[in-house]
Parts: structure tokens; sequence; C-alpha cells
């Protein structure tokens, strides 16, 4: 049986599994369809929250970013790691105890204002929009390659499947299909990883063949040869300042991605939340652990199997003849010498999408159909279940945030979860164009949402919970200034993705790329929201005690 034939069917079972809990899981009031009527068990939302953390940029992009970028690619372990952290421990239990359905609905009871609540919706759209367009990207190339469909067809079908249990069951049907989907995408993703580790160094275990064998040693010797940059050498594709800038960035906008916070408002209590954030983390660490050896080893395999090797012999390779097919890997023989030269310079003659090392690695190492099979449903997950939680989070924005709490507050049950509905729907579309037509390859897409995140909502959450002097002015003119400065910047450097110029009208922001300059969006919010907060009215006294209340601990919980 072909791995084709494998891949559908094991993708068949997996979707029939996340409709089947889409109508088990069916809602009729807006606390199930917004934060699955807090009821879920901390395990499970553990595993959800897992699964909305691991993305496709996590899946499928963290390794080959790794594999591409050597020690500089560590910069999305240490980023995102840290910034989960950083929300576990510092916001999350504030968030909950808070008890309201969303961070705009936060943001808007905290600053006493619809103007805050309406600005924080639009820039929870923004960042919502940014990161699923990556995860679009990660759908079309799984069903691009294995079911052998246009990326387009792809899209289209994932959005599909995501849009019919996410409109049945809201947050609820969404949450229990997440936490299913975690156990896909760790599973696909450590089977292969012992399977390499085993073949490449004798020991079965990824982290310890990494650190014990030579594996690293002789990579880095090989990329030498070849004439590319040593592997585990810093700073040869980044500079210092933007792995500094870009690993602030990935931490500060983890802590203000709304649509993870959101997860942590679906459990019973703050102590029930706590327990969410240490499940997560385990078993978030499952995979981020294992991803820094599957990068080196899909580098050492990649290069050995196609470097130096006759072009015809290489393109006769089933995995290679098949991903060329896709666009995302071509040979090019430069020279004419009918030999393939993968080098670090201007005579290379391979080029390979970072977002395919992941999904290659298995067929590269020639193991069994099944495994193949079993990684291309593991994407599918992560970039689905990421993509669901996304919507959530857009649809309750404008249908909560915006119409109920702003236009309509008489609207009724019945109504609020219509224009939920109709709103996921609209998300939906807009979603399928961006994954269609995204800006980059899904680890910079995704790293782009969390500048956003960084520069809007998270000086606001963190100056809402333990500044009680910043008042609606402050926050209002600080997301405002940061979020307009990050999409600015972010607009003029990469100007010819997005804008089709020939050329970009920002090279940098003296000398910060696009992925780290969120974290300028982020210094001049807090500067701004200071300032505007020491020279306009404090807060209610109500307010004060409020925010004096949130912090306060309870023994009972």
């Amino acid at each position: 049986m072909s791995v084709e034939v494998i891949t559908i069917i094991l993708v068949l079972i997996t979707f029939a599994i996340y409709t089947g809990i889409g109508w088990w899981s069916r809602v009729k009031d807006t606390s199930n369809f917004y934060v699955a009527g807090q009821g879920v068990p901390t395990v499970a939302n553990g595993a959800a929250i897992a699964a909305d953390w691991m993305s496709a940029a996590s899946f499928i992009s963290m390794a080959g970013l790794v594999a591409f970028l050597g020690y500089d690619g560590t910069i999305y372990l240490m980023g995102w790691t840290g910034g989960y952290v950083l929300l576990a421990l510092l916001l999350a239990p504030y968030l909950r105890k808070f008890g309201k359905f969303t961070v705009p609905d936060f943001i808007g009871d905290r600053f006493y204002s619809n103007g805050a609540r309406a600005v924080a919706a639009v820039a929870t759209i923004f960042i919502s929009l940014t990161y699923i367009s990556g995860q679009m990207r990660g759908v079309g190339i799984v069903f691009s390659r294995y079911l052998q469909v246009d990326i387009v067809i792809g899209v289209l079908i994932g959005m599909a499947i995501v849009g019919f249990f996410a409109l049945l069951g809201g947050m609820k049907g969404v949450t229990w299909t997440q936490a299913i989907q975690y156990f896909v995408i760790i599973i696909a993703f450590l089977i292969p990883a012992f399977a390499i580790s085993f073949q490449l160094t004798g020991n079965p275990i990824p982290q310890l063949a990494l650190t014990s064998s030579d594996i690293v040693e002789r990579l880095g010797e090989i990329q030498i040869d070849l004439g590319m940059t040593e592997y585990m050498a810093p700073f040869t594709d980044l500079s210092l300042l933007n792995v500094f800038m870009i690993t602030l960035a990935l931490m500060a906008g983890t802590a203000g991605l709304p649509h993870v916070i959101v997860r942590f408002y679906t459990v019973k209590s703050v102590r029930a939340a706590r327990w969410s954030a240490v499940w997560a983390i385990i078993f978030i660490g499952l995979l981020y652990l294992t991803a820094p050896a599957v990068g080196a080893f899909a580098k050492y395999n990649l290069i050995d199997t196609i470097a130096d090797k006759p072009l015809e012999e290489v393109q006769n390779i089933d995995w290679v003849n098949k991903w060329e097919a896709t666009g995302l890997l071509q040979l090019d023989d430069i020279n004419g010498d009918g030999t393939v030269n993968f080098t670090g310079g201007e005579d290379n003659e391979v080029v390979i999408d970072g977002d395919i090392i992941v999904l290659s690695t298995p067929e590269v190492a020639k193991l069994s159909p099944f495994i193949i099979a079993l990684v291309a449903a593991g994407g599918l997950a992560a970039a689905l279940s990421t993509a669901s939680g996304l919507l959530i989070t857009m649809t309750s924005a404008v249908s909560h945030d915006i119409y109920y709490r702003i236009f309509n507050k008489k609207a009724s049950e019945s109504q609020r979860l219509l224009v939920g509905r109709m709103t996921l729907l609209a998300a939906l579309a807009v979603a399928a164009y961006v994954g269609i037509n995204p800006p980059g390859f899904a680890g910079e897409v995704v790293a782009l949402a969390f500048g956003l995140g960084a520069a809007s909502l998270f000086p606001v959450i963190l100056l809402g919970i333990f500044d009680k002097r910043m008042n609606k002015e402050g926050a209002v003119a600080g997301i405002i200034t940061g979020l307009s400065f990050t999409l600015i910047m972010i607009g003029a450097i990469l100007s010819p993705s997005i804008f089709g110029t020939e050329q970009p009208i920002l090279n940098s922001f003296f000398g910060i790329n696009a992925q780290g300059v969120g974290v300028v969006g982020m210094v001049l919010n807090f500067i701004v929201s200071f300032i505007v907060s020491r020279i306009t009215p404090e807060p209610p006294q109500e307010i004060q005690e409020l925010i004096e209340n949130v912090r306060a601990p309870e023994l009972d919980e």
C-alpha cells in the first residue's frame, strides 16, 4: 500500500474523530461556546493548551529552523518556552481570578472603558489573523504533498473540517478536539524521532543521542567541508541584536497571545488554572526537548542523501520527485556538471523550504510508510488545533466584546450565538484567504504574530494586574502606539511579500528585523501607557480595590 493511500486513511480516521467530537459537544449557550462552560478537567485542559500552543510552526517549522539556522534557530525554543513560563506563572492565575470570557473582556472591565475593549478586540483580530495564515500554510503543504491536491484545495478542506466542529461545539468542541489532537501530534513527532535517533547513533532516546554521540560534531564538519557555516557556531545567520530581540519578542508575545490566555478561563478555579499550566508545560516539553535533535538528525540525513550525488540519481529518489512536484524542493544543475552541489555559497544547487524538513525526514530516513503517514496526520492536527482556537478567539472578539458588550447589551442567548456563528463563518473565509496567500513560511509568519502580541496586549495585561494606577487613557494610548508602530514596521520591512514592492521599503529598524521589531513596539507601549496614565485622572476607587483583590492569594483555592 502506498504512502499516499495510508495517509488518506489515517487522515480520514482522525478527521472522523474530530467531527464526531464536534457533533457530541454541540452547544446551545454562550458560556459553552466561549469558555466551554468553565468545566474542563485540568489534564484535558493542559493537553488542549499544549495542542493550541504547538501549532504548525512548532510541529512543522521549528525543527526545520533549527536544522537550517543551527545555534541561532534555538531562539524559537528559548522564546516560546520562556514565554509560556512567563504566562503561566505571572499572568494566567490572575486573569482566571478576574473571571471574564476573553482578553478584551478583561481589558474592557479592568480599564472601565468600551474604547479600551474595542481597541483590544481589534488587536486580537490582527494577531489571530497573522497567526492563522501560518497554520493554513501548514495545512496546504501537508495536503499538497501527501494527498496530491493543490494547496488551495488543501486549505479549503482543512477550513471545512475546522469550521464544522467549531461552529457546532464552540470552545467546548474545540477543547475536546484539541485534547485528542495533542496525542496525535506528540505520537507523530516522537515515533520517527526515536527511530531516526536509533538509526543514526544506536541510541533510541533523541535527547541522549544528541548530547552523548558525535552526530553534531560530524554535522558541523560536513557543513564546513561543503562551504556552509559551522552548525553550532552562534550568530552566523542572525546578529546578536536580532537573537536578543526576537527571543524577547517571542517571550513577551507568548504572554500576550489571546487564544492561549483564553484557555485558562475554561477551568473551574484559579487552582485548576495553575494545574492546567503545569500539565501543559509537561506536554509541551516532550516535543520542545526533542525538536533540536530532530533538526540535527534531519540536516545530517538530508546532506548525506543528496550532497555531491549524481543529479539523475537524486531526481529518481521517490520523495525528491514528489517534493519537487510541490515546488518546495528545487534542484538546479547551475554548473552543468551533473552533480548536486549542496553548499552555502552562490554555487548552491539545492533550494529547500524549511517547512518540509520534519515532513520529509521519515522519507529521507527510509522509515515505514505508516510512520510517514503518521507524521502527515500529526502536522495536520497541529495546524488545525491552533487554527480552531484562533477562530474561536476572533469570533469572541467580534460577537462578545464588540457586538454584545458595546452595541447590544440586551441581546438574547440565541442572538449572541447566531452572531458568534456568523462571525466564525466570516473569520473562516478570511483565514482561508490569508492561508492561500501567506506573507512567508509558517515559522516566520507566526513569529510576526508574537511580535504584535508583545507590542499590543502584553504591556496592558501586565500593567492592568500589577499597576493599579494604570487607567483607561494610558491603556488605549499604549495599545494604539505599540500596535500601529509594529504593523507599520512589519509592512515596511516585508513590503515585497505583503505589498508586492520590488525592494523592501525599509531593510530593518536600526538593524532589527521584522520578527524582532515588536520589542520596540512593546517598549513604546510601556512608555506611552505610563506617561499618559500619570497625567490623566487615576482609576475609580472600586477598580483599584478590585486590582488589590485580584492580586491577593486565597487560601481556599
